[in-house]
Formats: C-alpha cells, structure tokens, sequence
C-alpha cells in the first residue's frame, strides 16, 4: 500500500499538522496489517519525479521496505529515457565490500540492470572477489578500503569515472563498552565510516564521479536505534545518518550526484547464521512482517536509488528492516 503526501510547509501549520499525521498513520497502518503487507508514505515536490520510486514500492522488490517516509523531490537535471529492462547500461557501478553477502547481491542485481560492475574487497578475500567479478562480466578491485590514499587509488584504476558508488563494506566487534578495547573499537569506526568519508570526498574532488552519478552508504537500523553491545558499530552507522543529510544537498548542487543510504534491519546471511538461535529467531520475529530480509533485498533497495529516473530522491535513508519495533 501506499500513501501519497507532500513536504511540510514551515510557513503553515495546519499542513504541516495533516502532512505530519499521514506519517503516523502510515507506521501504525504497517504495524496492523504486516506479515507479507507493507506499507509506505512518499512525499511528493514533483510527481513526474516519482515514477521509478513508486514502481519500486508497488513492486515485490520492496518486499522488506514497511513503513518508511520517502521524500520525492525536484531533480536538478533532466534524465534521459533508460532501458526498461537495464536501467544502468552504460553506467559503472563500485560496490565495497562485495565478495559476499549483502555485497555480493548489490553486484548481481546492478549487473543484471545493465552496470558494469566493479568487485571491490580486501587482498584476502581476492578468490571471492574474482570469482563475483568473473561470473558478472565485471572487474575485481583488491584494496584495503581503510588505506589513506584509496580513494586515489579507485580513481586512478577507473580513469573514466564512475556513475556509482556503494559503500558496503562492513564489520562488528560486538562486546559491551565497559568491556571493549581500543583494538575493538579503532577498527569498526575506521572500516565503517572513516573510510566512507576519505574515498568519498577523495573521488568527488578528483571529479572521478560522473554528473547524474549516485552514493549509496549502508548504514543499520543498529544507528537509528541502537544496539546493545554495538556501541562502536552504532556510532560508525549513525555517523553514515550525518554524512547523507549533511553532504546530500551539497553533492548534487556542486557535481550533480545525489547521496542517500540504506539501512538494514536483520538480513539473512552467514554472519546472521553464526548468531545464537534465540538471538536468532527474536532478530526475524521483531518486525512488522515477522521474518528476516535477505540480501537481495538490500540490493533491490540500492538498485532502485541507483535508477537513471532517482535522481529526485536525495538525502534519504530508507530503512530495509521490515518496520523493525526497534527505534522510530
């Protein structure tokens, strides 16, 4: 379901009151139809800017996206007609992070919209990394993401540009803070969300990111709400929250690219399969829809925000958790 709406006017409150009950009434809608139903606000500036985010959440890709608040704005440049089946050809996609898991499905499902796909992980995971690479048609990139001078060294292996960036690439060192060590906190900050702000800033200097280009972070629903035992990780992913709204608006008025992130509830993975069954069930069961997402269904969400006809959503952060109850 979907429920259509506008932005909040600051100069009259009698709007900006109904606008803001739609809202309401939209998450709590979620709450009591779920399980295999969703439900999702979109606010419109310009409804010919929608068609590609209306598409998505009518559609079985946004199986896993409930109760969200998406703003639809004016794009700043008119995009040109894609390919209904592969929106992304002719376009090159970098995805951090992807020799397996959540990463591995963004490459495929970018792959399969048409992208060239570039595999970008650490030099221990190279066998993986090819072998995604080599099945996609695409390229594997070895490099530690967390290296002072990796964004040069991504621009300088793609002297075309690039038209889109995903920063994927994640860990956990989960343990109290009272408990947690330097060594366990240093590296979470760094991988998570140090190393997305020196490539990204590093590749939107070097002009390595085509006008029309896209950035998607990954952020967690453990940054929105909070985790215990996460502190360092919802730091990390509550700091990619302040890099989308912050730089969002600045990227698209200065290189016409715009920036938002994705932020994942419990997705089914081999990490998530490592878990306590308990912890386990509880993580699939704590949402509207009662189940876990999968990878795919991340990717689905990337590759909507990645579409030539997204270039008026800016500055989101679209939770794909299922309407989580942790958090707003």
């Amino acid at each position: 379901m979907l429920v259509l709406g506008a932005p909040l006017d600051p100069a009259d409150h009698h709007q900006a009151a109904a606008q803001q009950a739609l809202e309401g009434f939209t998450r709590s809608l979620g709450k009591e139809i779920g399980r295999g139903r969703t439900v999702n606000l979109v606010r419109l500036t310009d409804a010919s800017a929608a068609e590609s985010t209306l598409r998505f959440l009518l559609s079985p890709k946004s199986a896993y996206v409930s109760g969200q608040v998406i703003e639809v704005g004016t794009p700043q440049e008119p995009e040109g007609a894609p390919d209904g089946d592969r929106p992304l050809t002719g376009r090159t996609a970098l995805v951090t992070g992807a020799a397996r898991g959540i990463g591995e499905a963004v490459a495929e499902t970018l792959a399969r919209d048409g992208a060239r796909v570039v595999v970008l992980d650490v030099p221990g995971a190279e066998q993986d990394a090819r072998r995604v690479a080599d099945r996609l048609g695409g390229t594997a990139l070895l490099l530690d993401i967390t290296a002072a001078d990796a964004g040069a060294r991504i621009a300088e292996a793609l002297p075309d540009g690039l038209d889109l960036l995903v920063h994927n690439a994640g860990i956990t060192r989960d343990r109290r803070l009272v408990n947690m060590p330097a060594e366990r906190w240093i590296p979470v900050l760094e991988v998570n969300l140090a190393s997305v702000l020196r490539t990204t800033d590093a590749l939107l200097k070097a002009g390595a990111l085509r006008r029309g280009g896209r950035i998607v972070a990954t952020a967690s629903i453990a940054g929105l709400a909070g985790n215990a035992g996460q502190t360092n990780y919802g730091a990390s992913k509550a700091g990619i929250v302040g890099l989308v709204r912050s730089l969002a608006p600045r990227a698209l008025a200065e290189h016409g690219v715009t920036v938002n992130a994705v932020a994942p509830g419990f997705i089914e993975t081999r990490m998530t399969a490592a878990v306590p069954l308990f912890i386990r069930e509880a993580g699939r069961r704590m949402n509207s829809l009662a189940q876990g997402g999968l990878p795919v269904d991340v990717a689905e969400t990337i590759a909507w925000l990645a579409h030539p006809g997204s270039g008026a959503v800016n500055g989101q952060v679209v939770r794909v958790c299922g309407q989580s109850l942790l958090g707003a």
